[in-house]
């Protein structure tokens, strides 16, 4: 975990840098070794740079600096401390250009020891809030994620992502259906009209009836739950299938019910809205394609379900620097993601931004983490509606 400044009033959230794929790990510095080296002044110097960069996108120079510090110090002073800076690898002339900007390490640096975020000002908390809760009573839930991806590409003028686990299904009907004497079809039927088949294997000696009679008692537990919710709700009627199915049929329908529940998660559900402020963002041709390479590797959802299982490890929100990361490597942005749950505390999928790496940390960070709370709340209350 790396830690970062924050004022008192939003002392919950926590930025955690770490990634998910030892492989990809960009082996950066921690912030103490820097902070060890660099005095008060350079700190200032260096803290201010960034500041200006990420607020102009453009180089900052000796002179520009040292006229917004707040200690009085000549251009040839900031010039001695700038190098020493670059000497760190903090900071680097960016093509032919005079000025500096800080690296990806030195990003990486002012993000874990000095960014400090806020509260989210009341007039963005309204245009989340409303945005959002306006499709909680008309749609379903990917509705309301979709409107969620869209209203962080709005505020961020980045691109909004949503990175969804597929819902469990409620079932609507469930039975078996033989298809030789070892093994069985599941078929699941959701109430959204949603329809899974799924292989189990069957004990040896099973009937015909006792097949239907497995059929019959699963489907009298499991119809209008998950099967998450129907496994717990077998779980808790144990006696009674002990007084109501021979063996065969009791472990067809324990057995059948678990392995049906811990099957693989599918493939998770992916909105992105605002890809073309990255687009238009990118100006030369390889940013290009490196942006478009990064949104058909979202289509493909390559590792999206290793991310969200590292979301459920998350305690907050979630900073990605250039190729910190291997999914959100090539494009060389910045990533910041925040997870949301289900009612049952349950992180279920993130929602985030997407931009160049000079993305304003200090206001996205929290925006994201108030709409992912949102996204949250309103879960809750599609459960509580379909309870």
């Amino acid at each position: 975990m790396r830690g970062v400044c924050f004022p008192a009033q939003f002392a919950y959230i926590l930025i955690d840098a770490e990634i998910f794929s030892a492989p990809y790990r960009i082996m950066s510095r921690p912030a103490e070794e820097f902070l060890s080296v660099l005095n008060a002044r350079s700190q200032d110097i260096f803290r201010k740079l960034v500041e200006r960069y990420l607020e102009t996108g453009l180089p900052v120079g000796s002179r520009d600096l040292s006229r917004i510090l707040s200690i009085g110090l000549s251009p040839a002073s900031v010039r001695n401390v700038m190098a020493d800076l670059e000497d760190l690898g903090l900071i680097a002339p960016p093509h032919t250009s005079a000025g500096r900007a800080p690296t990806q390490e030195g990003l990486r640096f002012f993000v874990d020891a000095m960014l400090e975020v806020g509260a989210v000002d009341e007039a963005e908390r309204s245009k989340i809030a409303q945005q959002i809760e306006g499709h909680s009573g008309q749609g379903d839930i990917e509705d309301i994620l979709t409107e969620a991806s869209t209203v962080l590409s709005g505020l961020s003028h980045g691109a909004g992502l949503v990175i969804a686990a597929k819902a469990d299904m409620v079932l609507r009907h469930i039975e078996f259906v033989r298809l030789d004497a070892q093994t069985a079809m599941a078929i699941l039927v959701g109430q959204d009209g949603s329809v899974e088949n799924r292989v189990v294997p069957l004990p040896p000696g099973l009937t015909a009836s006792a097949l239907t009679q497995a059929s019959n008692y699963l489907a009298s537990i499991a119809v209008g739950r998950t099967l998450s919710e129907a496994r717990a709700a077998l779980a808790a009627r144990r006696s009674e299938q002990k007084a109501e199915l021979d063996e065969l049929t009791r472990r067809l329908v324990e057995s059948g019910l678990a392995e049906l529940s811990d099957a693989p998660m599918a493939s998770p559900t992916v909105i992105v809205r605002g890809r073309a402020n990255l687009l238009n963002d990118a100006m030369a041709s390889e940013d290009l394609q490196r942006i478009r390479e990064l949104f058909d590797e979202l289509e493909s959802k390559t590792g999206l379900i290793e991310l969200l299982g590292d979301a459920e490890k998350a305690q907050g929100v979630r900073i990605f620097i250039g190729s910190e990361n291997k999914l959100f490597s090539l494009s060389g942005s910045s990533v910041i993601l925040s997870p949301y749950r289900d009612a049952n505390e349950k992180v279920v999928g993130v929602v985030g931004v997407i931009g160049p790496t000079r993305l304003n940390y200090a206001r996205i960070v929290p925006v994201v983490d108030y709409t992912a709370n949102v996204v949250s709340a309103m879960m809750g209350r599609k459960k509580q509606t379909r309870s």
